[in-house]
């Protein structure tokens, strides 16, 4: 269920806390991609990113309210992209769940959206998405103009948590942002895994459809659901960047 209990301030500070982790693990694109949260109320409003800061720079205060079309609701100084939102605002309004939505373009993340696979399951941590990636075929720039794309990627996601966009790269969605930034990483690790063990040029063995299952249920039911790892990244941040939550 999504978290309907936090506050924007509380809300500012996770997600300025995942850009800065996004930093720290390498895994921005200088300016560009996006990761947002929706913001508690029925007038759809969300926190962006301010078009032009490195991930490194984000703090709470300058995280932007923009409406489902990406467009600022209150006053800033910094540009915002709308267009940058298009397929998050796509995401958000389909998905009540995807309170938080995250979107990079790593090397690993690319490499992988250029495959005609998915994530295959070749480890454990890979075993973990057994079933709930989506794949949605590359289709140009994701436009604002492109209302029909916006659908087909929609359709592509459908009730996954994750969804590779080809020739493009990663997207997670979450029920928090804590929980969209440990399916980010892993997602992440997963397509570092493939990477590597395709380099390999050895046969690579893929467990029984029987030990993947039990796997990916005993990591859906585990009750932590990454809630320890975001403690501890936040604690990481508070000794190392504090001025994250000015």
């Amino acid at each position: 269920m999504v978290n309907t209990t936090q506050t924007e301030q509380a809300l500012r500070e996770d997600l300025a806390a995942a850009y800065r982790l996004m930093a720290h693990f390498n895994m921005t694109d200088l300016v560009y991609t996006h990761l947002s949260v929706r913001i508690p109320g029925e007038d759809h409003r969300f926190l962006v990113n301010p078009y032009g800061l490195l991930f490194e720079e984000i703090t709470a205060s300058s995280l932007v309210v923009v409406d489902a079309n990406g467009l600022p609701k209150q006053e800033t100084s910094w540009p915002v992209n709308p267009a940058g939102f298009v397929i998050h605002s796509a995401v958000h309004r389909s998905r009540p769940d995807a309170a938080c939505v995250m979107h990079t373009h790593t090397v690993p993340g690319m490499v992988i959206a250029a495959q005609e696979t998915n994530i295959l399951p070749l480890n454990q941590m890979n075993i973990e998405f057994y079933g709930s990636v989506g794949f949605h075929r590359y289709e140009g720039i994701a436009a604002d103009d492109n209302l029909s794309e916006r659908e087909r990627l929609v359709k592509d996601l459908g009730t996954n948590s994750a969804l590779i966009l080809q020739n493009h790269g990663l997207l997670t969605v979450g029920e928090t942002v804590a929980r969209a930034f440990y399916r980010m990483y892993y997602l992440e690790q997963s397509c570092r895994i493939q990477i590597a063990a395709q380099s390999t040029g050895t046969p690579l063995h893929i467990p029984s459809e029987e030990k993947i299952l039990r796997t990916k249920k005993q990591f859906d039911e585990d009750p932590d659901q990454g809630r320890m790892i975001w403690s501890a990244l936040r604690r990481k941040l508070d000794r190392e960047q504090p001025d994250y939550k000015n």
